[in-house]
């Protein structure tokens, strides 16, 4: 029988792997540092798509003040793409890499934080458990076809990757989270 797990849950385990990334990160040093970091890099794109498409849209529509708690969870996501970008393809043993990751560890934890706090928090008193767990089953379809890349200045994971060909992608990403979405 297959683990139910609703989508606050999901999110959490997710914030806890990401914070024990930015750890792994900054206790080590040449490839596995590299690695750790092309893990967390990866994680954060396909996490924040996942909130683009189903989270974020949840929120907005199911709980008080939804639209200014969403906005401004994005506009930390948003600065947060940016870091990573800035730290993509620079030397992960450098000062200025440890310097600017310095701050991206202390920001990315702060936004886990608030998204728990305003926004997840709210999610068991809007929906009930099947939704939550249809909402998850969502976030991980959009997950499964999300970029793996941060695409700094995109608010939509169809800005994210619709480019060309990959248009597609995203248009059967749609269509898998609004039927696990019901």
């Amino acid at each position: 029988m297959t683990e139910r797990i609703d989508v606050v849950e999901l999110l959490k385990a997710q914030h806890t792997r990401i914070r024990e990334l930015l750890d792994e990160v900054a206790a080590s040093k040449g490839d596995e540092r590299r690695q750790s970091f092309q893990d967390l890099v990866r994680l954060l794109a396909v996490h924040e798509t996942a909130e683009e498409e189903v989270v974020h849209p949840f929120a907005r529509k199911n709980i008080d003040g939804g639209e200014l708690v969403v906005k401004d969870r994005v506009e930390e996501e948003e600065k947060a793409k940016r870091a990573l970008s800035r730290l993509d393809g620079m030397d992960p043993d450098s000062p200025e890499f440890l310097d600017r990751f310095a701050a991206l560890r202390q920001d990315v934890p702060a936004h886990a934080d608030s998204e728990e706090r305003y926004e997840f928090a709210h999610f068991r008193e809007a929906a009930d458990r099947g939704k939550l767990e249809n909402l998850a089953r969502a976030v991980k379809a959009a997950e499964a076809l999300a970029p793996t890349r941060p695409h700094p200045g995109t608010d939509t994971a169809l800005k994210n990757v619709a480019v060309g060909p990959v248009a597609a992608v995203v248009d059967r990403t749609r269509d898998v989270v609004r039927k696990a979405m019901g």
